[in-house]
């Protein structure tokens, strides 16, 4: 008897076409000074195609345009690369292709292009409007795949990156200048065959997570890695000068997909945050990803906030569970990745106490945390923050995000004040149409 996917069902079912709507309707006051494009990233498979698990639809982008106090239009497209034409991932003297890829995780910016990410395959460029120029190899620098969670510094404007694959070698480190050379490409040695989906960047460290999610052949889901109680978790931390020396922190077994921030504190160790899967809490939520015989009902169980301390000069390591809340998609003010934050938000699943989807919003210097509920079978995505024009505190700007209808009907983009969540949507745009349950997106403001 065939399962039927999750993935495939409900708010994640995936829509059939590409359209384009204008003037769309807004309730509440649109922030004027917010004039650029919210554009999102995630897995819609194409009619026909019933990928055997949700990290393997083809890549959709939504997009917003908004415009001094308008929403002027919606739009969505597939972004055309090789992979749904069913050009093979290894080519037939077994190389693997790097252009035959998803291009569903994310999208980001950098030197000037608008460039959406799947781990593993080259980035697919593509416009403002949504059009698919095509891969992009960095002028032939990058030789390998490129991670969907690249970090920009804020200080620096450089582009730090990586690759990572099943077989030697495990990790390659990149770094691209501001304009968008690549200036650093490096072997990182001591890594192993790990399920890499994220890293930390520190103002003077990148921050690597070997943990035991590994890379196994006998795997039949479609994703070849598994949990492996015998593989040592370790963090391994680089000072991103000097030459590619890293040290090794062993950690308790957990799994990370997602990290919040990484920095230094005042004295001098390293803190990586994030939500931490423990063995359980991971294989539920495997399930569900490949539509497993018993999966939850909900693609993410019981990763909850955590930080880990690690000190370079003791080569000591800590850490502890910061929250009980079921929550993944961190995200911070982007000027402060790589230094302490105060403010982080994130997505909320039910479990630990909570019975519905929800926004959070987390307080490093008072431990208070806030909720924004959004009702009964609602369900946000990444809610991505952009600085207030003229403001001064941390969490001085909005938290834009994707809202939908777990029955799969309807979707709006929500506006909300950073500084306080809890306070009703400063804006709710009606989209033209149903915005299936996707994965990671950006603000792209006009003057960049």
């Amino acid at each position: 008897m065939s399962i039927r996917k999750p993935y495939l069902s409900g708010h994640f079912a995936p829509v059939v076409d590409e359209i384009t709507g204008y003037d769309l309707a807004v309730r509440g006051t649109l922030p004027p000074e917010l004039n650029g494009r919210y554009i999102r990233n995630g897995h819609n498979p194409r009619p026909g195609d019933v990928p055997g698990h949700w990290f393997r639809g083809s890549g959709m982008l939504h997009g917003i345009r908004l415009r001094e106090g308008r929403a002027e239009w919606y739009r969505n497209r597939w972004v055309r690369t090789p992979a749904p034409a069913g050009a093979p991932l290894v080519r037939e003297d077994g190389t693997a292709d790097p252009t035959a890829s998803i291009a569903g995780t994310h999208i980001v910016e950098h030197g000037g292009r608008l460039l959406a990410l799947q781990e593993g395959d080259l980035p697919f460029e593509v416009t403002r409007e949504l059009h698919t120029v095509g891969p992009y190899d960095f002028a032939g620098r990058l030789t390998t795949g490129m991670t969907a969670h690249p970090k920009r510094d804020p200080v620096t404007g450089e582009l730090h990156f990586f690759g990572c694959s099943p077989f030697p070698p495990y990790l390659t480190y990149y770094v691209a200048s501001a304009p968008g050379r690549i200036t650093r490409a490096e072997v990182i040695p001591g890594a192993g065959p790990s399920f890499m989906h994220d890293f930390g960047l520190t103002e003077h460290h990148v921050v690597w997570l070997d943990l035991p999610v590994v890379f196994n052949p006998a795997e039949r889901s479609g994703i070849p890695y598994r949990w492996s109680d015998s593989y040592a978790p370790r963090i391994g931390v680089l000072p991103r000068t000097g030459p590619a020396s890293v040290t090794w922190f062993d950690v308790r077994a957990g799994a990370l997909l997602h990290v919040e921030n990484a920095y230094q504190d005042s004295r001098g160790r390293i803190v990586l945050e994030g939500p931490r899967f423990d063995r359980s809490s991971w294989e539920s939520s495997w399930k569900w990803w490949v539509g497993a015989r018993g999966h939850p009902d909900t693609p993410l169980i019981g990763a909850v906030r955590h930080r880990w301390i690690l000190d370079p000069v003791s080569g000591v390591s800590g850490e502890e569970d910061l929250d009980e809340l079921v929550t993944d998609f961190p995200t911070i003010d982007a000027r402060r990745l790589g230094r302490p934050h105060r403010f982080g938000y994130a997505i909320a699943f039910p479990g630990g106490g909570l019975h519905e989807h929800a926004i959070v919003k987390y307080d490093g210097a008072t431990g208070e945390r806030r909720i924004a509920g959004l009702g009964p079978d609602r369900m946000p995505g990444e809610a991505v923050f952009v600085p207030a024009e003229n403001g001064t505190a941390e969490d001085d700007g909005y938290l834009l995000t994707i809202v939908g209808d777990l029955s799969g009907q309807t979707s709006e983009l929500l506006v909300l004040d950073a500084g306080d969540i809890t306070a009703a949507p400063l804006a709710v745009v009606r989209l033209p149409r149903r915005v299936p349950a996707g994965m990671h997106g950006s603000w792209f403001p006009d003057h960049t």
